[in-house]
């Protein structure tokens, strides 16, 4: 992951993702330690209590790459489904940033509560995503990722930080150009 990581911090410095010098010393800040821990990402429990409906980074690398037209090695997440070997989410980066900021204010629609602290969860699920039209941007943003697949830590962006996460260009998309994949995503809704 070293080489990975070093690309990430060089495209991150040089304004290919974040486009003012806050929004690069605020991923900077999220990105430090990053390392592996898949061990603790597997222990499905107390994870999942408090995972499924937050919104987080990782590394990824598609155990099906191949097949794929395109993925996200950097994907910004909300899991919505635990599995014993992975676990469902929708990925942001598949819509551009200003469909992503509404896509996510549709989702914090169902948020347990307005406190926007890390008590703050999204109570959502596959069923609820494709059978609410007002979530019809969702559809092409569901992603199913597996722990072994996984390639860092998760990194948890608060609540109140959502919005940054969600104009920041950190996409990491391999086969395809940002604007293919979003051009894409538009065509499913």
């Amino acid at each position: 992951m070293g080489a990975l990581f070093d690309q990430f911090k060089r495209d991150l410095y040089g304004a290919k993702m974040a486009k003012t010098n806050a929004s690069r010393k605020w991923l900077f800040q999220k990105l430090q330690g990053l390392k592996v821990n898949r061990g603790a990402m597997m222990r499905a429990g107390t994870v999942a209590e408090v995972f499924i409906g937050q919104l987080f980074f990782f590394f990824y690398d598609p155990k099906t790459k191949q097949e794929l037209p395109y993925y996200d090695r950097f994907p910004l997440v909300v899991p919505i489904e635990m599995y014993e070997d992975g676990f469902l989410g929708l990925n942001l980066h598949y819509l551009e940033p200003g469909l992503r900021a509404m896509l996510l204010d549709q989702l914090l629609t169902y948020s347990n509560n307005k406190k926007f602290d890390k008590t703050t969860r999204m109570r959502l699920s596959y069923d609820l995503i494709v059978n609410a039209s007002r979530l019809e941007m969702a559809k092409p943003c569901i992603k199913r990722y597996l722990f072994g697949h996984i390639q860092s830590k998760f990194v948890f962006v608060e609540p109140n930080e959502y919005d940054m996460a969600c104009f920041l260009e950190a996409e990491q998309f391999v086969k395809a150009t940002k604007q293919k994949v979003w051009k894409d995503s538009r065509g499913q809704f």
